[in-house]
């Protein structure tokens, strides 16, 4: 049984969805957030399945030793055979004696373990303990039950956020919130000693003993549109949010350091003389992929809960006609930046029932389709031009730097269909 109605007090029209999905588990947020924390360890309680999605989404060769594992659940556990605390310690602990340069150690729940109700969070305090509080434990779900993908980022960051340090006073500190690539982070900092922002903390932290403070005297910013627990869990301990749209493109980017600016009083003036030159030079930069998409008609799946910010770069400067922009969630008070500048009537769907999203798809024929891979082979063999949406998140493609990459993502499905009709 699905559910479909539209809100007509929505600034756009928003279809509400509750059927069949199709989306991938938040286990997949563990390929990113090991790269980016280079001394955690991601332990993955659940089955060979589990094991299987990370292997073959992370591209592990068999001779490399990566830093998330799988605790695999056996039949004799499901049967009640064996005390799955136990055998958590024990796995955990032989990890450890093998890893000793782990800092930071994540039990990951799975569908498995949620369906058997294993407690991680009581696990994670019981290894702690008896580790000393080195490595740190912490425990958060990746359960593909009723989430996204990129949940699992979500999940993780508001699982760290309590156990951050106090942020001193009385001087404001800014916090980037999301899993960035190094060279973004880089860059971004550079941007922002030219401001005269500072000090300016990210999280996470490329290692588990340079995590950031936070509190009162921390004003925070998203640099990823999905970690909406995250943003709870840091207003919880006193942080303040700065509302900016997501730094994708140059003028998200330019909007993204310009609320920042403002948040800290910084001169509108100076703020355009640093801007200016990163500005023109990823406009100019995304001449040559706006070429090919200008006019072109999109339809974007829910799948990364970045379908809304990606409709406002692909529309405002990219020149593509948004046909559907769905999403899994909108929180409004998050999106609210990006869905402002969203083109007047752009057609919204929160949500997901597969089948009827498909039926709309196919009569809107739209040039491109963004959606997950469940999706794209079969799209494909109808002659849609797809977009592998969890690209998306494993690219980098924040900040100016990145803007003419990030068009030049959608760009080259259009580029092959054209090769392959010729």
């Amino acid at each position: 049984m699905s559910a479909c109605t539209t809100s007509p007090a929505a600034p756009h029209a928003v279809i509400a969805e509750r059927g069949q999905r199709e989306v991938f588990c938040g286990l997949t947020g563990i390929v990113w957030l090991h790269r980016r924390i280079q001394d955690a360890f991601f332990l993955v309680v659940g089955s060979r399945t589990c094991a299987h999605l990370l292997q073959s989404a992370a591209g592990v060769m068999i001779f490399a030793e990566p830093r998330f594992a799988t605790a695999i659940i056996e039949e004799r556990d499901l049967a009640g055979r064996a005390d799955l605390d136990d055998e958590l310690d024990r796995v955990a602990t032989r990890l450890i004696a093998r890893r000793p340069d782990i800092r930071l150690l994540f039990l990951v729940g799975s569908c498995p373990s949620e369906v058997i109700r294993l407690d991680l969070g009581r696990a994670a305090a019981r290894l702690e303990e008896r580790f000393g509080r080195s490595p740190r434990v912490l425990a958060y779900s990746g359960s593909g039950i009723g989430t996204t993908f990129t949940e699992g980022e979500d999940a993780c960051l508001s699982a760290l956020a309590p156990t951050l340090a106090p942020a001193p006073g009385p001087a404001t500190r800014l916090l980037v919130v999301g899993a960035l690539a190094d060279v973004v982070e880089d860059q971004f900092r550079r941007l922002f000693a030219a401001l005269g922002i500072a000090p300016v903390d990210f999280l996470p932290a490329r290692r588990a003993d340079a995590m950031p403070p936070v509190g009162p005297f921390t004003r925070y910013v998203l640099a990823q549109p999905f970690l909406g627990e995250t943003a709870t869990a840091l207003e919880r301990r006193g942080a303040v949010p700065i509302a900016a749209p997501c730094p994708l493109g140059a003028e998200g980017t330019r909007l993204w350091f310009e609320s920042i600016a403002a948040a800290f009083g910084i001169d509108p003036a100076h703020v355009d003389g640093v801007l200016s030159l990163p500005v023109r030079r990823a406009t100019a930069a995304l001449a040559a992929p706006r070429a090919r998409l200008a006019g072109r008609r999109v339809f974007l799946f829910p799948d990364s809960q970045l379908e809304i910010p990606l409709a406002r770069f692909l529309a405002r400067e990219c020149g593509m006609i948004l046909t559907e922009v769905g999403t899994p969630f909108l929180n409004r008070r998050l999106m609210a930046p990006d869905l402002a500048l969203l083109p007047a009537g752009a057609q919204l769907a929160e949500g997901q029932d597969v089948e009827r999203q498909l039926d709309r798809c196919r009569a809107a024929r739209p040039d491109l389709v963004v959606c997950g891979l469940g999706l794209a082979n079969p799209l494909e063999a109808e002659g849609f031009a797809t977009k592998w949406s969890i690209e998306l998140v494993f690219s980098p493609i924040q900040g100016f730097e990145q803007a003419a990459d990030l068009a030049a993502l959608f760009a080259r499905p259009l580029a092959r269909r054209a090769l392959l009709e010729v």
